[in-house]
């Protein structure tokens, strides 16, 4: 398991990666999902995480569109009809409501999981 340390001038956050469902740009902010359902805003942009889960050495986060990063291990569905992507597996134990995403988006995303091998993503 890794961790993601994320230090600011008041505080410094530890988060395990695998509790990590998706990062949510929110203007100059980010959200974090983490699998118990909670929320966490966190006073750096998008880019930041995206740079961040780059030097991870097992990285499961993939860029969705311009506004999210998900974990692949926690993607259950991708409709591209109703252009959504819904959360699911024995790990969150917390209520993920479902993320609307672009169609274009969702269409990568989709074609991205369909050409990896396997889905072993410990």
């Amino acid at each position: 398991m890794e961790w993601l340390k994320i230090s600011t001038s008041t505080e410094l956050v530890r988060v395990a990666t695998n509790e990590i469902v998706y990062v949510r740009a929110d203007g100059n902010y980010s959200d974090l999902m983490l699998t118990n359902g909670k929320k966490r805003k966190m006073t750096f942009q998008l880019h930041f995480f995206d740079e961040v889960f780059q030097l991870l050495r097992n990285n499961v986060f993939v860029r969705v569109g311009r506004s999210l990063i998900v974990n692949k291990r926690y993607i259950h569905v991708v409709n591209l009809t109703d252009q959504m992507l819904v959360f699911g597996g024995q790990t969150i134990t917390g209520e993920i409501a479902p993320v609307q995403v672009s169609r274009d988006s969702l269409k990568k995303l989709k074609e991205l999981l369909e050409e990896e091998k396997g889905d072993n993503y410990e």
